[in-house]
């Protein structure tokens, strides 16, 4: 067996002090390198500066001088991906559960405003609608526990039913698979007054627990605010990208610009703002009209260093087909280039995979791409 090999065995009798998990099982040690004189171990921290973390590069050490007591141990920290520490936190938790573990879900896109009343349920369900015209296969995960939109906006009512697996999805019309708490209510005007802990737990049984088989891309409505729901989305869920949706006030931008901060400080991409009621559009003369005030979107975009996905309009047909279930018929012209952005965007990031260490004795752990 190489020294390699034996570095790796003897990191596998490591234990997370809180978790009770080996390191490697964990996808904590990120690479080994050999050098002339000793060995670099990249140890990779949910967060760079955790409690625990001098306890586990000293253990780490002792693992591997134990293999050969003259060997030269440098070891490097690097805080995880917002990816990896997605899987970190699901093999912490005793690992995949069924359904999560048979799904294959490409492209993971969350829709995230900071404020409400900006449109972002409408903007997510568009995003969702337009995909599924490209040709591709959408799942709608509505985490607005508390302010649930999107069975409404696509016209469900029927109740999912549990599987052999897990929770299958309700499915619209036109293929899009979604779940939503208000599919679980006895009415859709009943409350959920539920604290932040039930709302996490909510969160994740819906992406745990539901089949939803084979899927390009599954749009995650976020709920306004940077507290519970959207923490435990960016640390539980392996998130290709965030949509940020804006309107053209700058109160609006101002709380955008704060859910931007929490998501690069949660590692999680921003693939670009949508300014949603940007104007209307006269319909006699067809000029534009700036109903809120002139668009912030250019100083949001600058600030934050992301791109302008698109401006959308205020539209009636759009308030009208969401109000009686029908978004699915609504023509989405104005969003489509908006879609093919995210299509293109997250085109570029496909064929990326990180390196870990994993159970299958060759060193190796793929970076479970196209696995929820």
């Amino acid at each position: 067996m190489t020294t390699e090999k034996r570095i790796v065995e003897a990191l596998r009798r490591v234990m997370h002090p809180e978790f009770k998990r080996d390191l490697v099982s964990l996808g904590m040690i990120k690479d080994i390198t050999s050098r002339e004189s000793g060995v670099v171990i990249t140890l990779a921290l949910p967060f760079k500066h955790v409690p625990v973390k001098d306890d586990l590069v000293e253990a780490v050490r002792t693992a591997v001088t134990s293999v050969d007591p003259d060997l030269d141990v440098m070891i490097e920290v690097v805080e995880m991906t917002q990816k990896e520490r997605a899987a970190f936190m699901t093999e912490a938790e005793g690992g995949p559960k069924a359904a999560q573990a048979a799904n294959e879900i490409r492209h993971v896109v969350a829709v995230l405003s900071g404020k409400g009343g900006v449109g972002k349920s409408s903007v997510a369900a568009l995003l969702a609608v337009a995909l599924n015209r490209a040709g591709r296969r959408v799942g709608v995960l509505d985490a607005d526990i508390t302010g649930p939109s999107q069975p409404k906006i696509f016209g469900l009512h029927q109740r999912p039913v549990g599987g052999p697996g897990g929770i299958l999805p309700v499915e619209t019309g036109q293929g899009i698979k979604l779940m939503s708490i208000n599919l679980l209510l006895p009415s859709e005007d009943e409350a959920v007054i539920w604290r932040g802990p039930l709302i996490s737990s909510a969160i994740k049984q819906f992406w745990d627990e539901v089949m939803w088989g084979q899927l390009d891309y599954l749009v995650v409505d976020l709920p306004p605010g940077t507290s519970d729901a959207s923490l435990t989305v960016m640390q539980s869920i392996p998130l290709s990208g965030i949509v940020l949706v804006t309107s053209p006030q700058d109160l609006a931008g101002m709380v955008v610009r704060k859910a931007a901060r929490m998501a690069e400080q949660m590692g999680a991409p921003i693939l670009g703002l949508v300014e949603n009621m940007s104007y209307a559009t006269c319909p006699e003369c067809g000029a534009r009209i700036e109903v809120f005030g002139p668009s912030q979107a250019g100083y949001t975009v600058t600030e934050l260093g992301v791109p302008l996905l698109g401006r959308i309009p205020l539209d009636p047909e759009l308030s009208h087909h969401c109000d009686v279930g029908r978004i699915e018929g609504y023509a989405t012209a104005a969003f489509d280039p908006i879609a093919e952005q995210v299509i293109e965007r997250l085109a570029v990031d496909e064929v990326s995979g990180d390196d870990a260490f994993g159970d299958d004795g060759s060193g190796k752990r793929g970076s479970g791409k196209g696995k929820a």
